[in-house]
């Protein structure tokens, strides 16, 4: 399918759209298709009587007269395509949409820029009909009045559950004259999620372009930080987050897919580290997290590098044991498998490493499969090896396997203790898209080799899960550390 485009993405993308609405221009599609199959699809699972509300995000005061970069509803937009605030889409079991969106202003449009209004949005985004947003208390009750099921995204928007009770209460008021109030309120994210689950090619062709621009961005901070180094410049942290955004905008991103992590030396071995104003050191290890958002996709890669562009020998040796169990994970990616098996994989080589590498005594914590069992190797990877990766970073959809919800064991979590009730993880279909990211994380710690301390490495792609295995479509910035090494020597 062709692409999306964002009307303000870039002169040299073709047919651009009508100046001004806060949507996505359909190049060479009629929205009448993309849009309006999905629509058609959560129709048809609403069973009869049902009705859906989808809101979108509303827009959030940053500080006094002036509001946070707007980002749309990621299941609005998936079903509209549409990108401005203030926005409710309705949909029948019938089929019938109707969007409820910011009527044209001319005064404040001179500010905020121009709105789609509802006279053109049935013709731009294929809905039924469209009304304005200071329409929709007024309709719902009507919209509601006769419907046996209403659907709607459940703790997702704040207040939207006394909305709807507010709705139903003005349908009960009715009931003496006839009309039947919905009996029955269902999370429409239980729908709305298995249809994200699985990308199309359309989605899939958006995050390799995502994937694409992140990757020159990974590139781009690798060698800013060598070539400054080399010539005897301070780097900092926040240098190398600039390149990142750079690169991002440069080549049409709407915003980083999230707040990107660049971390020096020790600073790696904190998880969620923000970029910030720290010193990058001649020797230390660098990790960078971070990707782009493209059209309402994420991408999301994360690089550990030698600042100065030379590992250590100990820095190769953690490395080399990452890169090693992510190729495991890898080769255990693919249709059929269960979402759990890359972790796994990933586990069984970072167990038996630790040992090799002298960070786990073998006297204290016995052979690998001990190291397992007993979860020792939590002191240096305690997340899991990846995620579902679409529209958010962190995507929506069950990572257990729905035909099996109902099979459950118990086992007893030899580190905390707790009781952890398991079901069968999901398994792995064509389209599926996910990270692979093992990692290690050495802080200084009783037994621990003291030239480990303060390196952290986490490498991690993202994957299209195909028949026969999986795409990385994050290859475009190096994994092995030679191949490092030669690019930040450019």
């Amino acid at each position: 399918m062709p692409r999306l485009y964002p009307l303000d993405a870039g002169r040299d993308r073709p047919g651009r759209g009508p100046v001004g609405w806060g949507g996505f221009y359909n190049a060479g599609m009629s929205a009448h298709t993309l849009y309006a199959q999905r629509r058609a699809r959560l129709a048809a699972q609403l069973g009869a009587g049902g009705i859906a509300i989808v809101p979108t995000a509303p827009e959030r005061q940053r500080n006094r007269d002036s509001d946070y970069l707007y980002r749309h509803d990621s299941y609005f937009y998936y079903l509209t395509g549409f990108t401005e605030p203030n926005a409710t889409l309705v949909i029948t079991a019938e089929g019938e949409s109707t969007l409820f969106c910011q009527p044209k202003d001319p005064e404040r449009e001179i500010w905020d820029g121009i709105r789609l209004g509802p006279e053109a949005a049935p013709a731009a985004l294929g809905v039924s009909r469209a009304l304005s947003s200071a329409e929709l208390a007024g309709h719902m009750p009507g919209f509601l009045e006769n419907r046996l099921t209403v659907w709607y995204p459940f703790a997702t928007h704040p207040g939207m559950e006394s909305r709807v009770d507010g709705w139903l209460q003005s349908v009960r008021a009715r009931v003496r004259y006839g009309a039947c109030c919905p009996d029955q309120q269902r999370d429409l994210c239980t729908l709305l999620d298995e249809m994200r689950l699985v990308k199309d090619e359309h989605e899939q062709g958006i995050m390799r372009r995502a994937a694409a621009i992140s990757a020159r961005a990974h590139v781009r901070a690798m060698q800013r930080s060598a070539s400054m180094l080399r010539a005897g410049q301070e780097v900092r942290e926040y240098h190398l987050d600039a390149e990142l955004l750079h690169e991002f905008r440069q080549h049409g991103s709407q915003y980083p897919a999230y707040g990107s992590i660049v971390a020096g030396g020790a600073n790696a071995c904190v998880l969620h580290y923000r970029a910030d104003t720290a010193l990058i050191r001649d020797g230390d290890m660098v990790l960078i997290d971070a990707g782009c958002e493209l059209d309402g996709y994420a991408s999301d890669i994360t690089r550990s590098f030698p600042a100065n562009g030379r590992f250590t020998g100990p820095q190769r040796a953690l490395y080399e044991l990452v890169l090693a169990s992510q190729d495991a994970a890898v080769a255990a990616t693919r249709a059929g498998a269960r979402f759990v098996d890359p972790h796994e994989a990933t586990v069984a080589v970072l167990a038996q490493g630790l040992l090799d590498l002298g960070l786990l005594d073998k006297h204290k914590v016995g052979l690998a499969q001990d190291v397992i069992a007993n979860r020792s190797y939590f002191q240096f990877y305690m997340h899991r090896t990846g995620h579902w990766l679409g529209m958010d970073v962190h995507d929506c959809g069950s990572y257990v396997e729905p035909s099996q919800r109902g099979q459950v064991s118990e086992r007893k979590d030899p580190l905390s203790g707790e009781t952890i009730k398991d079901r069968p993880s999901r398994i792995l279909q064509p389209g599926m898209v996910l990270t692979i990211e093992p990692g290690l994380y050495v802080r200084p710690a009783p037994g621990v080799p003291d030239h480990f301390h303060h390196i952290g490495i986490r490498i991690e792609d993202d994957a299209i899960v195909t028949a026969t295995g999986c795409e990385l479509i994050t290859r475009g910035v190096p994994v092995a550390a030679d191949e490092i090494e030669a690019l930040m020597r450019g």
